[in-house]
């Protein structure tokens, strides 16, 4: 028997369009542009964590509308979103559907404290269209201090084989040959979200210059750090936000970087976009950005357990 029937109820569905109305809505208010970008890439992105979909000429289905955004930007667009249809890889699950939707703003002139304030209102505004009740508390907290609270050692000062020790006790696994970032992720997915309050915002900040991505880094105490974010709500993560990186050859430097991980651990080596690095030598704006999953953020608000309940078609009945 085919299944052709939504994987949502009509119901949800109505609310889900009552839902984008109202993000877009929240964005009008502010006078933030809504701009539409192709879904269709010639470079994929490099993250060792992403895995593109390719196409059978050879392109990109886009994980992320980031690139072309910031290319936007660096046009003179000024404060934009979009939210977008974006795609992964060898993401299912609960939570992932490897076609899914994205939120992602910028905003000239922010750094990433200004942004965690509005993803906030945000998450607030949506929460009260969905028809939540009672004020939505935010907690700000560092990397470091997360896993300090989670019986975890300093995760930027801590051994690599003490991480790896600890890494092993807690996921009952063979850590040997895990690098620091490798043994960080899985304490961080599987030890400190799951004790993070799951009836606030909390925001996680100042993450390793190994995991900066696109963002911007700072030293404090002596320690490299990321001007990024992430946001948990629920046991979820929704949000991952940069006071994003201005300067061209670093990030060409991190592409690099990138591809050398990629290629250590056999993983296709996607173009690097050349198009997005000519931009920000053009000259990227000062800003912050992010990109919040929606239907992750719906899940929340309208009370579901899977991502398809909030899905007209996930990826088996697409």
């Amino acid at each position: 028997m085919i299944e052709w029937a939504p994987t949502a109820d009509i119901d949800t569905l109505h609310r889900r369009a009552m839902l984008m109305a109202a993000i877009r809505q929240f964005f009008a208010d502010r006078q933030v542009l809504e701009v539409d970008t192709p879904v269709l890439s010639a470079a994929g992105v490099t993250d060792v964590h992403v895995h593109n979909l390719r196409t059978a000429d050879g392109g990109f289905l886009l994980t992320s509308p980031e690139y072309p955004m910031k290319r936007l930007l660096a046009a003179g667009m000024g404060d934009c979103y979009q939210l977008a249809h974006v795609f992964r890889a060898d993401e299912s699950g609960a939570r992932h559907n490897r076609e899914f939707t994205l939120l992602e703003w910028y905003r000239l002139g922010w750094d990433h404290h200004q942004l965690m304030q509005e993803v906030a209102a945000l998450c607030a505004w949506v929460h009260r269209a969905a028809g939540g009740s009672g004020a939505l508390v935010s907690t700000v907290l560092s990397y470091q201090d997360a896993f300090v609270s989670a019986g975890l050692p300093d995760p930027h000062r801590a051994s690599l084989q003490a991480l790896q020790q600890v890494t092993a006790l807690k996921l009952s696994a063979n850590t040997a040959g895990w690098d620091r970032d490798a043994c960080l992720d899985a304490l961080m997915a599987l030890v400190v979200e799951p004790g993070l309050s799951p009836d606030r915002l909390t925001f996680v900040t100042d993450y390793p210059a190994s995991q900066a991505a696109l963002a911007r880094t700072h030293t404090c105490e002596g320690v490299e750090l990321g001007h990024r974010f992430e946001l948990y709500w629920q046991g979820m993560e929704l949000a991952n936000g940069y006071w994003e990186l201005t300067d061209p050859k670093e990030q060409r430097r991190r592409f690099e970087q990138d591809a050398l991980l990629r290629q250590s651990q056999g993983l296709p080596e996607p173009q690097v976009d050349e198009r997005l690095l000519a931009a920000m030598q053009a000259g990227l704006p000062e800003c912050a950005g992010v990109a919040l999953g929606v239907d992750r953020l719906l899940m929340v608000v309208l009370g579901k357990t899977h991502i398809r309940q909030v899905l007209p078609f996930d990826a088996d009945r697409a």
